[in-house]
């Protein structure tokens, strides 16, 4: 069985070609989808990609959590289907309350553009199985909006309930309270998270690493989880 990865597409989305380039070379088969359809197309996870959906106006995020194809994305994803967000993606995933908290304006008030070192705290949801605890990785970050916050007792709970799925480390860009760059709900099957996984998989193009210039390809194992997370539902 080829896994099907769903791309959804809004406008304004600017790694939507990444993403499904991430996942056809993790092995698995992209699927592009467009924001005005309610048709997922049979796919068996879903990439919601980074950009600045409908101009990123009101708030980052918070038009697109209202396209029409978000009651698909619901309904799938109560239904168990790995959703991803990743940076815009996750700014939907919060503003259609599928994830806690929220994303502000960046702490220095500035977009950031840099090779961001993550450590992974949690490798029990659908796309970071083929990490480990703790494992620090590089992805590359870009963003004006990617500050998390959540109120104490909510943040309390995502750490007390293991649903922080990763970390700043090093250095925290933009203000996020407790460096959380990345997170999971409750099942596993949804995460978001700001850095950009889709730009790390292809050596030539990643991030330097001490092997070479621009080898790293750390991103690769969020959709090579994905697909294992398909698999093993349907074996």
């Amino acid at each position: 069985m080829t896994t099907r990865i769903g791309v959804i597409t809004f406008p304004g989305s600017l790694d939507d070609r990444d993403a499904q380039r991430a996942i056809e070379i993790a092995g698995a088969t992209p699927v592009a989808l467009w924001h005005g359809s309610h048709d997922l197309d049979g796919v068996d996870a879903l990439v919601l990609p980074g950009g600045f959906s409908y101009g990123d106006y009101l708030r980052a995020g918070s038009i697109a959590a209202l396209a029409p194809i978000m009651v698909e994305v619901k309904a799938a994803a109560a239904k168990g289907m790995p959703v991803l967000g990743i940076c815009n993606g996750f700014q939907m995933l919060v503003e259609a309350h599928l994830l806690p908290g929220g994303l502000i304006r960046n702490a220095h008030q500035q977009f950031i553009r840099r090779d961001q070192r993550l450590v992974v705290e949690s490798t029990s949801t659908a796309w970071t199985s083929d990490f480990t605890t703790g494992q620090e990785i590089v992805i590359p970050l870009k963003n004006a909006d990617g500050g998390y916050i959540a109120a104490d007792d909510e943040l309390d709970r995502l750490e007390g309930e293991g649903l922080v799925a990763f970390r700043y480390a090093g250095v925290n860009p933009n203000g996020s309270l407790r460096d959380i760059a990345g997170i999971a709900n409750d099942r596993g099957n949804v995460v978001g998270l700001m850095p950009h996984p889709e730009h790390a998989v292809e050596e030539g193009f990643g991030p330097n690493t001490p092997a070479a210039m621009r080898s790293g390809i750390d991103g690769l194992g969020f959709f090579t989880s994905a697909i294992a997370a398909v698999v093993g539902a349907a074996a």
